[in-house]
């Protein structure tokens, strides 16, 4: 009886509006990026993509292209910021990076991009600096992707209940 009854259930609501539908894809995925970036142990980076690709999959064809670009944005800085826990404490900057990213979970993207740019203030550079130069670098464009990522989207990073 409940296996004839639920697919007339199902029938007789209407689906979601697209516009509700991608609002809720993009509002999850930033609660989701505020939690791993605060969290103990960050996810792998393929189950990270893994996610975010499949709600870009999900996003209506009516979503307006700002949805679209708002995802993408939110899987680059979430792959970033996993990127960054794992190379950051070779520096010893792991407080600074955690204060960055604290600052993010708290709907805050003016602070996190300073923080940000206070650590990237405070990696190594320079001739001397050479066997940690190859991976400074990759962590210094690792900070501009999330710092860029945040000030062209900071409506939507700031938007919302913080983590």
């Amino acid at each position: 009886m409940g296996c004839g009854v639920a697919p007339i259930a199902f029938s007789l609501l209407p689906p979601l509006p697209p516009a509700l539908r991608a609002r809720r894809l993009t509002a999850l995925t930033l609660r989701e990026l505020r939690r791993l970036a605060i969290a103990p142990v960050p996810p792998r980076s393929e189950d990270w993509e893994g996610r975010v690709y499949g709600r870009l999959a999900a996003v209506p064809d009516e979503a307006e292209p700002l949805q679209r670009a708002r995802l993408l944005a939110a899987l680059s800085v979430g792959t970033e910021i996993i990127h960054l826990r794992h190379i950051v404490p070779r520096f010893r900057e792991a407080a600074e990076l955690n204060a960055a990213l604290a600052a993010f979970a708290q709907a805050n993207s003016t602070i996190a991009i300073a923080r940000l740019r206070q650590l990237d203030r405070r990696l190594p550079s320079g001739p001397d600096a050479e066997p940690e130069a190859a991976i400074a670098l990759r962590t210094r464009s690792r900070i501009l992707v999330i710092s860029e990522a945040l000030a062209e989207h900071a409506s939507y990073f700031d938007a919302g209940a913080p983590a």
